[in-house]
């Protein structure tokens, strides 16, 4: 058991805040454009471009694996974008099937590695609580460009979008895993609708979801990935259930 030791959750932490900062906005975008599936596709497609590098004998922490990695995301997201530009009925059809179509890539592509059921739940739900703060260097420089685009800049809200949202999952679904990406995405952005100041408390949901979550999972000895699935959901129940209340006592 991990007694609450802050050398390792201190990282672990950060790196979820630093998920958070890019992946509430994203996520709120997400649910606006009702595209909900196009997270769980793009890191899943970065995943395999991680695991068809690995295969063609690239270190997996080198620069070709991250090179792959983004080149692969971005490249589906610029065709999800020519999607909702010219076949957005069946958009999100079409996002589900890459999806299936990128997971089950990655089965096939592992299936004669002896490690290979390792490096796929690796994956699926990330290994957060062994993050170094090294780790987290590239990270931050990403969010914070990220961050000054979306915000800062008047960019195309449609390619950009994308664009963005590729370099955001690419850069955190190899720390913290597919699971955790979706739920940073979604889960904050789907507790704080109804409020006003809905951004403020997407990131509130998001903050105690993983420092709660990573305190029981160090307390229980249990995945911490999961667990923070678990917390961040239970807040965003809390809080959605907390505003309907409200809204139906006024």
């Amino acid at each position: 058991m991990i007694w609450l030791d802050i050398t390792i959750l201190g990282p672990a932490f950060v790196a979820g805040l630093l998920v958070l900062a890019t992946h509430v906005p994203l996520g709120q975008e997400v649910l606006k454009r009702g595209i909900i599936f196009i997270d769980l596709a793009i890191a899943q497609m970065a995943g395999l471009g991680v695991i068809l590098a690995s295969r063609l004998g690239f270190e997996t922490h080198g620069w070709e694996v991250q090179l792959i990695a983004v080149g692969s995301a971005l490249l589906v997201a610029w065709g999800f974008s020519l999607l909702e530009k010219h076949h957005s009925q069946i958009q999100e059809a079409l996002i589900g099937i890459t999806f299936i179509l990128a997971a089950t890539g990655s089965i096939l592509l592992l299936a004669n590695n002896p490690h290979g059921g390792e490096q796929l739940k690796e994956l699926l739900v990330g290994q957060i609580l062994w993050i170094t703060w090294i780790q987290l260097i590239p990270l931050a420089v990403i969010t914070g460009l990220i961050l000054i685009i979306w915000f800062g800049l008047k960019l195309n809200r449609h390619m950009g979008f994308y664009l963005l949202f590729a370099l955001a999952v690419t850069s955190s679904v190899q720390l913290v895993g597919v699971y955790l990406v979706f739920a940073s995405l979604i889960i904050p952005a789907l507790g704080s609708r109804g409020y006003n100041k809905s951004l403020g408390i997407a990131y509130i949901i998001g903050i105690f979801g993983y420092g709660l979550g990573l305190i029981l999972s160090s307390l229980l000895d249990l995945p911490s990935g999961a667990v923070i699935v678990w917390m961040l959901g239970s807040i965003a129940l809390l809080v959605g259930f907390l505003g309907r209340a409200n809204k139906s006592n006024l």
